[in-house]
C-alpha cells in the first residue's frame, strides 16, 4: 500500500513523501530510517487508474554517466547533484536527488545517503562508492561500474537474441495447432458425423474433439486460458519458478551450464570490487547473494577456508568453484597481485564459452523446432484428410 507522509527535515523544512508500505508502522519506520521527523501520514486509496500508474524507475546506469561528466567538468558532488536534480522531469527522481542532497548537506558520506534508498541504489553500487571514498576517486569507480553493466547488459542481450527465433517459432506453430483445434477439425468432424462411415482409431479421436469444441467450445477456450493464465502466474512466483530452475539444475548437460553462467556474474562482480579497493573477504560476502543457494553453501566452505588464510585458489578449487582454467588464473592473480583483473578475465572467459554453447544450441533447436512443429501439424492434417480418402475410394 502506499502512504503519502509530510515528515519534518533538518533546517525546518517540511517535505512530503510517498511511501510504499506494509502498513503504517511499516511507512513510519521508513521515513525515520531516511532521517525524517514524521508529522502525518495517511494512506492513499487511489482509483483504478493511478494503481495502475507506476514509480518511475531511477535511471541508475544514466545517472551514474552525467555525473562522471559533471565532476570531470569540475563540479563538486553536491553541485553536480543539484544540476542533475534541476534538469530532471520525473517528480520521483526529482524526489530521490532531494533525499541524498539533504543526506549530504546533513554531513553523511555520498554512500552513506545512497544506503537509505536500496530500492534505486543496490548493495553492490553503494559498495562501489563506499570503496571510491577511501582511494577518493569517485569518477573512476563509477566508471568501472557502468562497464560492469554494460558487460551484463551484453550476456543478456546474447541470451535474449538466443532465444528470440526458438519462441517465435513456437508461438507460430502453436497458432496454427489452435486454428485447426478450434475451428477445423470440428468443421471436418460434423461432415465425417453425416457421411456415418467407420473411422481408424485416431481419426476418431480428433474428430471426437472437433465434435467437443463445436458443442462446448466457448467453455474449453475458457478452461485452456485459465490454465495458462494460471501457469504463467505461478511461474511468475518466485516459489515455483525457484521449483523450476532447481530442476533444470539437477540435469547434468544444463546444470553444468548454469553454473557456469552463474560463476561468471560472480566473478566479474566480484572483480569489479577487488579492483575498488574492497578486501577480498569483504567483496565475497557483498556478492554471495548472486550465487544460487547450492553454489551459495560451497562459498561458505571457500571463506571459511580464506578466514584461515588458504589462497584464493585453492579455496576455490577445493569446493567447486572454479574451473581448471579459472583455477590457473586465480593462481596468476596471486602471483603477480592483480586479482580483480583476473577475476574479470576469468568472468570473459565464462562468457566466450555460454556464447559457444548458445551458438551451438541455436543451431541445433531452431531445425529441430521446425521439422518438431511440421510433424505435428502434419500428423493432425492427415489424421484428417485420411477418413476422406477412404470415402472416395468406397465411392469408386
Amino acid at each position: 500500500m502506499q502512504y503519502h507522509v509530510k515528515a519534518l527535515q533538518a533546517l525546518d523544512s517540511v517535505v512530503g513523501l510517498n511511501i510504499d508500505a506494509v502498513d503504517a508502522d511499516d511507512a513510519r519506520r521508513q521515513v525515520e530510517r531516511l532521517g525524517y521527523e514524521v508529522l502525518a501520514l495517511k494512506s492513499e486509496r487511489a482509483g483504478l487508474a493511478a494503481r495502475l500508474k507506476r514509480r518511475t524507475p531511477f535511471p541508475l546506469t544514466l545517472f551514474s554517466q552525467e555525473l562522471i561528466a559533471l565532476l570531470g567538468a569540475g563540479l563538486s558532488l553536491v553541485e553536480a547533484l543539484e544540476t542533475l536534480r534541476e534538469k530532471e522531469r520525473h517528480a520521483d527522481v526529482k524526489q530521490i536527488f532531494e533525499l541524498i542532497l539533504g543526506k549530504l548537506r546533513d554531513g553523511r558520506t555520498f554512500s552513506s545517503s545512497l544506503e537509505h534508498l536500496p530500492s534505486s541504489f543496490p548493495a553492490l553500487y553503494v559498495a562501489t562508492i563506499r570503496a571510491s571514498e577511501k582511494t577518493g576517486d569517485l569518477r573512476e569507480a563509477l566508471s568501472r561500474y557502468i562497464a560492469y553493466q554494460v558487460q551484463l547488459e551484453q550476456v543478456r542481450k546474447k541470451l535474449v537474441s538466443a532465444s528470440i527465433y526458438p519462441v517465435v517459432l513456437l508461438v507460430v506453430g502453436g497458432l496454427v495447432m489452435l486454428f485447426l483445434m478450434m475451428y477445423v477439425v470440428p468443421k471436418f468432424s460434423r461432415i465425417y458425423a453425416e457421411a456415418g462411415k467407420e473411422l481408424p482409431l485416431m481419426s476418431k479421436l480428433l474428430l471426437q474433439w472437433g465434435q467437443l469444441m463445436e458443442a462446448h467450445g466457448l467453455v474449453v477456450v475458457g478452461a485452456l486460458g485459465l490454465s495458462a493464465a494460471a501457469l504463467a502466474y505461478g511461474f511468475a512466483r518466485p516459489a515455483p519458478r525457484a521449483w523450476a530452475i532447481t530442476r533444470l539444475r539437477a540435469i547434468p548437460a544444463i546444470g553444468s551450464r548454469l553454473q557456469v553462467f552463474d560463476l561468471a556474474r560472480f566473478y566479474r562482480t566480484l572483480g569489479m570490487l577487488v579492483r575498488g579497493g574492497i578486501p577480498i573477504v569483504s567483496a565475497i560476502e557483498m556478492v554471495a547473494g548472486i550465487l544460487p543457494a547450492s553454489l551459495r553453501a560451497r562459498l561458505q566452505l571457500a571463506l571459511r577456508d580464506l578466514r584461515e588464510g588458504k589462497p584464493i585458489s585453492h579455496a576455490m578449487e577445493s569446493h567447486g568453484l572454479t574451473t581448471p582454467v579459472a583455477h590457473r588464473m586465480l593462481r596468476v592473480g596471486e602471483r603477480t597481485g592483480q586479482m580483480g583483473e583476473m577475476m574479470e578475465r576469468i568472468a570473459v572467459f565464462y562468457d566466450e564459452d555460454i556464447a559457444r554453447v548458445l551458438d551451438w544450441l541455436t543451431k541445433l533447436i531452431e531445425p529441430a523446432l521446425m521439422a518438431a512443429i511440421g510433424l505435428v501439424i502434419g500428423t493432425v492434417v492427415l489424421l484428417m484428410y485420411f477418413p476422406m480418402f477412404e470415402l472416395a475410394g468406397s465411392i469408386q
